[in-house]
């Protein structure tokens, strides 16, 4: 079992935990964070490119010069592909990117990511305490913890999670903070610091057992 050292705000060790092994000490497979990290990113493509086929082009209804004696190969309609201001052909169309995913190799994927950064990159932090939602106290807490591009799992409260916390770090840029519920295989993967809060930890776990 992985036993990580739990630090508070301004980086002091305040105690140990015990990480849940079916969680944090997974193998990693790259394949599997390759495929969900893949449809995850598809997912996020909005899909909305588009361009004229012959259907959408106005005109058309002439046929543009007589069929013979012009010299010209002869043409039918100005909607034709080869006429300037025509048709395009093959052209992009709106399409939806995204692919299924089974739901228990997101979890796997899940559990992959999050032991791939216990050997490097996972901070347990008893708690962040704010005297109010402001941005400055939360960038003082991030210099100490010595935060640059991170995301923050925060415990959930009745409304998702604390609005102090989460008006304190909305504006910084670099940290996402999110609930357990609401950490994705790409975030994990993507943050150079992933730090759970202690509180978050056992939500995270029962999450993924």
């Amino acid at each position: 079992m992985a036993v990580m050292k739990v630090y508070d705000q301004n980086k002091q060790e305040a105690g140990e935990v015990t990480l849940a092994p079916e969680v944090f000490e997974v193998e990693v497979r790259p394949e599997i964070l390759n495929l969900v990290v893949r449809a995850y990113r598809a997912a996020q493509r909005a899909g909305t490119h588009a361009a004229k086929t012959r259907a959408f082009v106005s005109g058309g209804g002439k046929k543009p010069f007589k069929q013979k004696g012009t010299g010209n190969a002869r043409q039918g309609s100005n909607r034709s592909p080869i006429m300037r201001g025509g048709a395009i052909i093959f052209g992009p169309q709106p399409r939806d990117y995204s692919f299924k995913v089974n739901k228990k190799v997101r979890a796997l994927a899940l559990r992959m990511a999050l032991s791939s950064r216990v050997a490097d990159g996972l901070m347990v932090v008893k708690g962040i305490e704010l005297a109010e939602a402001k941005t400055k106290l939360f960038a003082g807490v991030a210099k100490n913890l010595g935060l640059t591009k991170a995301l923050v799992v925060a415990a959930p409260e009745e409304n998702g999670v604390n609005p102090t916390l989460a008006l304190a770090a909305r504006n910084l840029p670099g940290i996402t903070l999110v609930t357990p519920d609401a950490v994705t295989v790409y975030d994990v993967l993507n943050c150079k610091q992933l730090v759970v809060l202690e509180g978050a930890l056992p939500h995270l776990e029962e999450r993924l057992k």
